[in-house]
């Protein structure tokens, strides 16, 4: 009974733990100036800790294989209902709510630990070649983006495990204001469709 109960995986934020990442994206502008509207996105990776930080924050590192030919491998791309998305960069930050100006009460001794509520992700993309334009002059994609997510993240101190919710999937529209002498940038964050979190 004990070998059947460590053979469970604990879904944690370390190298440990894989995770599929599914991304669910709407209005996204190809290169062509298609809209894509329900695009499912998939991506593998671990969350990776780096020490010394409060709050604990770190790299998305992705596992999935990258394809060296340059060519599409209908099977490779496909994954799990999804297209493989490949990421060239990705940060996490394990955070209090970042709208409300209390965070850090807990350094004061009001509390005995953070609970860290929210996870603040994010994720730069490479341009993806969409499979249906692969051959020909008039090849399809989808650019490289930025994408962002507030995570609501919830923590079993007991168990040391983690649960990660659907959120939403915001792109950073940048805006600039010229104003007498300086050139202000504005950014404005745009919904594109959904991330859900899955540990494997």
């Amino acid at each position: 009974m004990a070998d059947t109960a460590s053979d469970v995986k604990k879904a944690t934020l370390t190298d440990e733990t894989n995770w599929r990442l599914r991304l669910l994206l709407n209005d996204v502008t190809t290169t062509k100036g298609r809209k894509l509207d329900g695009q499912l996105f998939v991506v593998e990776g671990n969350f990776i800790e780096e020490e010394g930080y409060e709050p604990p924050q770190g790299l998305f590192r992705p596992t999935a294989k990258e394809s060296t030919s340059g060519e599409i491998d209908e099977a490779e791309e496909q994954t799990d209902n999804g297209m493989a998305l490949e990421v060239s960069n990705s940060r996490w930050k394990l955070s209090e709510d970042p709208d409300d100006p209390k965070d850090g009460l807990w350094i004061w001794g009001l509390f005995a630990e953070p609970l860290y509520p929210y996870m603040l992700l994010q994720m730069e993309t490479k341009e993806l070649t969409l499979p249906s334009s692969a051959d020909g002059e008039n090849a399809d994609s989808i650019p490289p983006l930025k994408l962002y997510a507030q995570i609501s993240h919830i923590r079993n101190k007991d168990e040391g495990t983690v649960e990660l919710k659907t959120a939403n999937l915001n792109v950073r529209v940048l805006e600039q204001v010229q104003l007498p002498g300086a050139t202000v940038d504005l950014f404005e964050e745009e919904a594109v469709g959904q991330v859900s979190f899955q540990p494997l």
